[in-house]
């Protein structure tokens, strides 16, 4: 009989990740990519923003979940805020305009399923980010400030 084993638990020290800029949708917004998943698209990431930061408006392709651990911020189409503590669900298809409560910077644990596209103010498409660009963002960061990449999409 043939047994199946499945791959080990993932550890990764995020303390030795770099807040990498969300470059060019915004050079005060930063990054801090933990993992990828190129077979379904996954991205899980930190996100880091100042108070009172508005990241403009985007598309959702795949679902997304936020976990906000400090800070507040809200979308401007609709009525809640998230704070600390406070988990988001936000289905595919929707489309929002980010803004982080002005006072504390805001920091949230984030898994993107699918791609995100950011729009101008016209409604024409900016960027579609998907695990390859936040992956080669993040490649591009090290190379440039001489540290060394870890591999974000493996499994072991």
């Amino acid at each position: 009989m043939m047994s199946v084993q499945g791959l080990a638990p993932l550890h990764r020290n995020s303390r030795d990740l770099p807040w990498v800029p969300f470059t060019p949708y915004s050079t005060t917004v930063k990054l801090k990519l933990l993992q990828v998943n190129p077979v379904t698209g996954q991205v899980i990431t930190m996100f880091h923003v100042p108070g009172g930061e508005v990241l403009g408006v985007h598309d959702h392709h795949g679902a997304v979940i936020v976990y906000t651990v400090q800070g507040a911020w809200r979308y401007l189409e609709h009525q809640w805020t998230a704070r600390a503590g406070d988990l988001v669900y936000e289905t595919a298809g929707s489309r929002h305009t980010f803004l982080a409560e002005p006072g504390e910077d805001m920091v949230a644990f984030i898994v993107i399923e699918g791609a995100l596209e950011f729009l101008d103010p016209q409604g024409h498409s900016m960027g579609t980010e998907n695990w390859k660009t936040f992956l080669d963002r993040y490649y591009r960061f090290c190379e440039e400030n001489h540290l060394r990449p870890v591999d974000l999409s493996r499994f072991e």
